[in-house]
């Protein structure tokens, strides 16, 4: 049976007003993310991604109480590439750092002693919280991103010593285990893409499937734009191509040059847009040289995504490439459905399960895992059938328009107003409940 997003559980209150079952008018949450981060160069500030922060700026707009976002310090900024100095002033939310080293289950006594509701990311450091939270009695809901398989895929794509391996993958696995207690305690649960639901649904009544986009209504491509691009793809000009993220090993960057270069081998028309940066970039660089690709592929470095990634993607691409070689649940497929762009790609499971429901492509389109001559013969093939590309990039637009940022955002508001509901209601009939009177 195919899965869906879930509707919330009761109809949707009005985010200023939500009614008393939730026990107050203005509910405190606190956010603990995944994060770690380095201080900036001003006193007291982070370093964090414009896409958190527009992220944490939306439930703003849709949350009816104060907001608190809970980070841990690290020694290095991550290998994101829209990285921005922010000081608690500068947003509409409180930014707060977690003190105290390693997985100490006190550290977060401070986030949840300030919260009607606390939201975490699902990683091994905040597996303590669930229980932490049901002692204290405040309502948790977690958000998964990673099936043990992706994380085991992510772990053979970046890690080359074979021991070091093995240790993570065994590592892993056994933390699967305390993800699924940590689960069944909390009051809900939030599954960006269907592996992660598929996963878990059974464990929490409370799970809630979206798909994580940062592209609002009014960034969708036109209709008529998509028509007037199709329109031009069907002069039989030679295949536009793209790809866009980080440019490192478990987004198969490496695979690329291969994929060009084998098309290029079958004759194929083409011309590749690799819109990212990152360590891969150099030796995607060199290898580019080496097989003679200059003329077909561009390195356009790291674009603004509003400004010039979303307009380029828009108007001068009619075929996404994908080689993740793992399942994390990347903005880059919603986001490139907006533009009415559809995906060919690997058969990870975010992508593969994607591909199934959206109708865009559909199976067909899904190549095997590490195989970048396989990729290319599909990229071939379909540029032979370039009237199911068309059909695919509407079906890509139609899917995208439904969950659009502000739609995913306020979905998940009202799923953890539910949750909060759920808890405050379970707590009403606790106390309510007669008391035995001893003999």
């Amino acid at each position: 049976m195919i899965a869906r997003e879930p509707q919330s559980t009761t109809a949707a209150a009005s985010a200023g007003a939500p009614d008393a079952a939730i026990g107050s008018a203005r509910p405190r949450l606190a956010l603990c993310t995944a994060i770690t981060t380095t201080s900036g160069t001003r006193e007291g500030s982070f370093i964090l991604t414009r896409k958190f922060l527009e992220g944490v700026r939306e439930y703003t707009t849709h949350w009816p109480g104060p907001i608190t976002v809970w980070i841990a310090r690290a020694a290095n900024a991550d290998s994101n590439l829209d990285h921005v100095e922010v000081s608690p002033g500068d947003v509409p939310f409180d930014l707060r750092w977690i003190e105290g080293l390693g997985s100490g289950a006190a550290r977060f006594m401070p986030a949840i002693a300030s919260a009607d509701l606390v939201l975490a990311a699902l990683v091994d450091k905040h597996t303590c919280l669930a229980e932490l939270c049901r002692r204290r009695d405040v309502p948790l809901v977690y958000i998964s991103e990673y099936s043990v398989k992706t994380r085991q895929q992510i772990v053979r794509a970046e890690t080359r010593n074979p021991l070091l391996r093995w240790r993570r993958h065994r590592w892993t696995t056994h933390l699967e285990s305390r993800y699924e207690n940590a689960l069944r305690l909390a009051v809900g649960v939030q599954c960006n893409g269907l592996p992660t639901y598929q996963a878990y649904k059974s464990l929490n009544p409370l799970a809630l499937l979206y798909f994580d986009t940062r592209v609002r209504e009014t960034q969708l491509t036109p209709t008529a734009a998509l028509e007037d691009r199709l329109a031009g793809m069907r002069q039989g000009e030679p295949l536009r191509l793209a790809f866009s993220g980080r440019l490192i090993a478990m987004k198969g960057a490496d695979h690329l040059p291969l994929v060009a270069r084998e098309l290029k081998r079958l004759g194929v028309p083409f011309s590749l847009d690799i819109c990212g940066g990152g360590a891969l970039e150099s030796s995607i660089r060199e290898r580019l040289t080496r097989f003679d690709l200059s003329n077909e592929v561009r390195l356009r470095g790291v674009l603004d995504f509003e400004r010039e990634l979303l307009p380029l993607v828009s108007r001068e691409v009619d075929l996404f490439v994908c080689c993740h070689r793992q399942g994390d649940p990347s903005c880059t497929y919603l986001e490139t459905y907006s533009c009415g762009v559809p995906i060919v790609g690997y058969d990870n499971e975010a992508f593969a399960g994607l591909a199934r429901i959206s109708n865009s492509g559909g199976a067909d389109w899904v190549t095997p895992l590490d195989d970048p001559l396989a990729l290319a013969r599909k990229i071939a093939d379909l540029n032979q059938r370039r009237e199911e590309i068309a059909v695919a990039s509407r079906a890509a637009l139609a899917f995208a328009a439904q969950r659009t940022f502000e739609q995913t955002m306020r979905t998940r508001v009202q799923h953890m107003l539910d949750c909060l509901r759920v808890h405050s209601q379970a707590r009403a009939a606790r106390v309510s409940q007669p008391q035995a009177v001893p003999l």
